[in-house]
């Protein structure tokens, strides 16, 4: 087989392979990110989970805020391309390759995720077992899709805002 064939068809399986898991690849662009974390409102020193973290924008944005930020990935090739790009962050950024629904998820103040909506419930269930774990109050800002059954604390265009 021709090698740019095998190499294209290796880099096509491992963006597809994630779908399994939560969403495809399709980055967050800066304006939605800055307003996902004007509405997360956490504060210097906070720490935010960021469940499929991508290329590392997101985390990134946060990290200039002064947060603290565990970013998790599947997808090997973004999960190096998100550590490359939050390396000047390192002692506020942890990216973590690797499958967040089988993860032990720090204390956390908030978490960012753009799930697709059939996860949505079962990370609603992974929450609440966090929020049993820890003292505070954690912040889930969902990027287009909505938690059944759970109110939301604020909207704003495609971003959800809910407290646990």
């Amino acid at each position: 087989m021709n090698p740019v064939v095998l190499t294209a068809t290796v880099i096509f399986f491992i963006f597809a392979f994630v779908i399994l898991f939560g969403a495809p690849y399709l980055p967050t662009m800066k304006k939605q990110s800055e307003e996902a974390l004007d509405m997360l409102a956490l504060k210097p020193g906070q720490t935010m989970l960021e469940l499929g973290c991508g290329d590392g924008r997101v985390a990134k944005a946060a990290a200039r805020r002064g947060l603290k930020v565990v970013g998790y990935e599947l997808n090997p090739i973004l999960a190096l391309i998100a550590w490359l790009q939050t390396l000047k962050y390192r002692g506020q950024v942890k990216i973590v390759w690797g499958n967040y629904w089988r993860q032990d998820w720090p204390d956390c103040d908030g978490i960012f995720v753009f799930l697709l909506d059939k996860y949505m419930k079962k990370l609603d269930k992974k929450i609440v077992q966090k929020k049993q774990q820890q003292a505070k109050p954690i912040r889930l800002l969902s990027y287009t899709f909505l938690v059944p059954g759970r109110k939301t604390s604020a909207q704003k265009g495609a971003l959800f805002l809910y407290k646990y």
